[in-house]
């Protein structure tokens, strides 16, 4: 093969591995827990990370006047207050249940900008012909 192909060919692999590669590294969602917070304080404050864990049980506050939203995010070993708002609450947030939250640290409070929760990996569409309080019901299964 003559030199001028096998370049063009390096090129156009190195571009495309880069497209690919590239890509995927921007759409993965990286998140810190409560207690690697807790391990590097100093690294984490007024910077704008992901923190993940599971709302604590009995410490969801919403407002939906001020659409103030709090709430304590937990890895099951340290804990960190929440506060979001402006925003309503997805439908699928609740409590004991996996939250990833986007935001900054201020002292020992996270104020939130989004929120990203987990939904039920299974899928069941309504059948033809399901009545409203049969489709709720479904709904209602899943969360």
């Amino acid at each position: 093969m003559k030199p001028k192909y096998i370049i063009g060919l390096m090129v156009v692999a190195g571009a495309l591995a880069y497209l690919i590669f590239g890509g995927l590294g921007q759409n993965l969602v990286y998140f810190i827990t409560p207690s690697e917070y807790f391990q590097q304080i100093d690294r984490y404050q007024n910077r704008q990370v992901r923190l993940g864990g599971l709302v604590k049980e009995g410490s969801l506050s919403y407002n939906p006047q001020t659409l103030e939203l709090r709430f304590v995010v937990t890895d099951g070993v340290k804990e960190v207050p929440i506060r979001s708002s402006g925003a309503t609450p997805p439908a699928l947030f609740g409590e004991n249940r996996g939250v990833v939250v986007e935001g900054r640290f201020q002292g020992e409070t996270f104020v939130s900008q989004n929120l990203l929760v987990k939904h039920s990996e299974t899928y069941q569409a309504p059948k033809e012909g399901w009545t409203p309080e049969q489709v709720r019901k479904l709904i209602e299964e899943t969360q």
